[in-house]
């Protein structure tokens, strides 16, 4: 399962509490998300909560004379992984940002 994370300021903010927030398959389960982020990034995993965002309808323009049609968008599953205490992730660079300042 490929679980990817999402990059965006409250995701940011999150982590910044040990919460990382990824991007699952819609047909993810909580222990296949849990088992993929310690297998892929090496980490303890606290607590898995899985969150389906529906798909919004938007309207689009067949032509200049053609009816608008209505489409949806697809639906997103996303993950919110906590760490145990004192476990991190790498995932926005916050180190080597930190060392270019200096």
């Amino acid at each position: 399962m490929i679980a990817t994370p999402r990059m965006s300021e409250k995701a940011y903010n999150s982590a910044q509490s040990g919460t990382y927030i990824f991007n699952v398959p819609m047909s993810a389960t909580k222990a296949e998300v849990s088992t993929s982020v310690e297998a892929d990034f090496g980490v303890k995993v606290v607590d898995v909560r899985l969150v389906v965002a529906k798909g919004k309808s938007i309207r689009s323009s067949r032509g200049k004379r053609a009816q608008p049609a209505i489409v949806n968008r697809s639906d997103k599953k996303k993950a919110y992984v906590r760490l145990a205490e004192g476990e991190k992730l790498n995932l926005f660079n916050e180190d080597e940002a930190k060392q270019e300042k200096k």
